[in-house]
């Protein structure tokens, strides 16, 4: 009997994935990961991991696996949360959940787990893993779940092949409303809980309100961008090679305060990110004001009016050297190569056509068509059919 730890979260997902892993003859143990404690950050009066964690640990009494609880907020706080702030500080917008899953769940969580004895560690993500041969040697594939809807594959982007030797992903095959059923069968306290929302494991936070703890407000101004704006009808320069042209496009336009009109106030260009619509409080705009710029050393938020704003499109993105991540290690590109994938740039997005381009200064995607709030720091992942095979931080 090979043994199991399941992250076990509180949530329906997990409680069904330990569930299948029982029936299929595993010795399963329970794990709730606390990611949270620190009183001088309040969060919200509400406690939800407290719940969370009784929730955990009736489901593990239902099932008869062993249960406990791992304290991983100093970890979290370190890895995650400081890194988050850091980030926003400097006009970029982290995505926490995959880095939760990197740094935390199939890392500092995964060591405790495999000094218990532990063969493999599961979770209840909608993903499935593949195992291939190459060269002789076995290569463990990604693979999108069968539940389109719910496939998060995406957050597990930046998981290694040693990671991923040691997971498994009980629910991957299933659908959620399967697992709700399975799990109302059963009776689980879980059966009919919401998804949470918010951070990885922090629960019902307010992401603006958080970050306003811990990056002082500074007000600064709120520019409109023309959609006729002369900057998006310039020539485009002479390229001397391909490396040049996307580096190019990938750069997007620079504003300043001659580019448009201002139009209001903000108390931090830190707290905000390209794409975003509410909490401008700017009114009077014939179509809502999207941003599509921040300048965090001058502290100005750049926006124009509508969806289709020239200024939130754009068709290249470039990977810095180091940030480039390959679950595949044996597809990675050389320099000079190229290859066609299908890309996305958040969770939930429509897998787009694009192409990738290694050169020593980086890698860059290059979409067929133009992508809405391409986001720096936020990841862009590529996939061959439904197996995820790299990614890396937009630069």
């Amino acid at each position: 009997m090979k043994r199991v730890v399941v992250g076990l979260s509180g949530g329906v997902d997990s409680s069904v994935a330990a569930y299948l892993l029982k029936e299929q003859g595993y010795e399963v143990i329970g794990l709730f990961m606390k990611n949270w404690h620190d009183d001088s950050v309040t969060i919200s009066n509400e406690c939800p991991w407290l719940e969370d964690s009784n929730d955990a640990l009736l489901v593990a009494e239902k099932l008869g696996i062993p249960f406990q609880t791992v304290d991983l907020s100093e970890q979290y706080k370190e890895k995650i949360v400081d890194y988050m702030f850091n980030e926003y500080e400097q006009g970029r917008t982290p995505n926490p959940d995959v880095l939760c899953n990197r740094e935390i769940k199939f890392d500092v969580f995964m060591k405790i787990a495999l000094s218990l004895g532990a063969d493999y560690v599961a979770t209840g993500h909608y993903c499935r893993k593949g195992e291939i041969e190459v060269g002789g040697k076995p290569v463990y594939q990604l693979l999108a779940g069968k539940d389109g809807n719910k496939d998060q594959s995406y957050f597990l982007c930046q998981l290694s092949q040693e990671q991923l030797a040691k997971s498994l992903f009980p629910i991957g095959e299933l659908t959620k409303p399967e697992v709700r059923e399975i799990a109302t069968k059963l009776d689980l306290v879980t059966a009919e809980k919401k998804d949470s929302q918010g951070l990885c494991f922090i629960g019902k936070v307010r992401l603006p309100e958080f970050l306003q703890q811990q990056l002082q407000p500074k007000e600064g101004l709120i520019y409109e961008i023309e959609a006729n704006s002369s900057l998006y009808n310039q020539e485009q320069p002479i390229f001397n090679s391909l490396e040049e042209k996307l580096a190019f496009e990938s750069k997007g336009i620079s504003y300043t305060s001659e580019s448009g009109k201002i139009v209001g106030k903000h108390q931090g260009a830190h707290y905000f990110t390209i794409g975003q619509r509410k909490g401008l409080n700017v009114g009077g705009t014939k179509e809502a004001l999207f941003i599509i710029a921040t300048d965090v050393k001058t502290n100005a938020i750049y926006t124009g009016q509508g969806a289709n704003h020239p200024g939130l499109f754009k068709k290249t993105l470039r990977v810095q050297p180091s940030e480039i991540h390959w679950i595949r290690e044996d597809l990675a590109l050389k320099n000079g190569e190229t290859m066609q994938v299908m890309a996305r740039i958040r969770y939930r997005q429509a897998l787009q056509k694009a192409t990738l381009y290694q050169f020593e200064s980086g890698l860059y995607v290059s979409f067929d068509e133009p992508q809405s709030a391409i986001t720096e720091g936020q990841f862009v992942a590529w996939n061959i059919d439904d197996e995820l095979v790299g990614s890396g931080v937009i630069s």
